[in-house]
C-alpha cells in the first residue's frame, strides 16, 4: 500500500473530526483504546484525558501508548503511532492551557459549541498530554488504498502475502 506522504499527514491530522484511538495497558496487562479529541501543533499531538478516567491513570503507571488515526472513507488513510506520552499539564492546571483545549474542542464542533463546552465542564480536571511525533522512541506507519490511476495489484506490505505467490517475491 501507498505510505502517506508528509502533506497527506499533515492534511489528515488538520482536517476536521477525526479521532485519535489511543492504546493504554490497564494495571491488569489488559489493553484499553479510548477515542479522543486531539490537535497537532509542531509535531506534538496533544490530548486530554480527564484526571478519573483510566486513561490518565494508565498513562501515569506507564506513558508508552498506541494511536490509531484514520479514516472510514476512500482511499482509506491510516496513520499508527507508538510512542510515550508527555505531561504537558497536570489535572488541576487547566487554566493555564484552557485556550488549547477550545482549539481541540473547535476542530469537532462549532466554536460556540466549544466555547459551551469548554466553560461548562472547566471544573472537571484533565491533564493536557503530548506524543512527539519526531522523538527517537516514537514510530509513525501510514498507508492508504491506491487513488484513481495508482496500481492496484500488490498492494498489501510484502509480509501480507503468502511466501511463493506472484506477489510475495517482488
Amino acid at each position: 500500500m501507498p505510505r502517506l506522504s508528509e502533506s497527506e499527514v499533515d492534511e489528515l491530522f488538520n482536517e476536521r473530526g477525526h479521532l485519535a484511538r489511543i492504546a493504554t495497558v490497564d494495571a491488569d496487562g489488559m489493553p484499553r483504546v479510548v477515542p479522543l479529541w486531539f490537535i497537532v501543533d509542531e509535531r506534538r499531538l496533544y490530548f486530554t484525558p480527564r484526571q478519573p478516567a483510566l486513561i490518565w491513570k494508565n498513562l501515569q503507571r506507564d506513558p508508552r501508548l498506541g494511536i490509531s488515526i484514520d479514516e472510514a472513507e476512500h482511499p482509506w488513510r491510516k496513520v499508527t503511532i507508538q510512542g510515550e506520552a508527555e505531561v504537558v499539564h497536570e489535572p488541576g492546571q487547566d487554566d493555564e492551557w484552557r485556550e488549547m483545549y477550545r482549539a481541540i474542542a473547535r476542530r469537532y464542533v462549532p466554536e460556540v459549541a466549544a466555547n459551551e463546552y469548554v466553560d461548562g465542564t472547566d471544573d472537571q480536571p484533565r491533564a493536557l498530554c503530548a506524543v512527539d511525533l519526531d522523538a527517537v522512541s516514537t514510530t509513525m506507519t501510514t498507508w492508504r488504498m491506491p487513488r484513481k490511476g495508482e496500481d492496484i495489484r500488490g498492494v498489501w506490505h510484502q509480509r501480507y502475502y503468502e511466501p511463493g505467490t506472484r506477489w510475495a517475491d517482488r
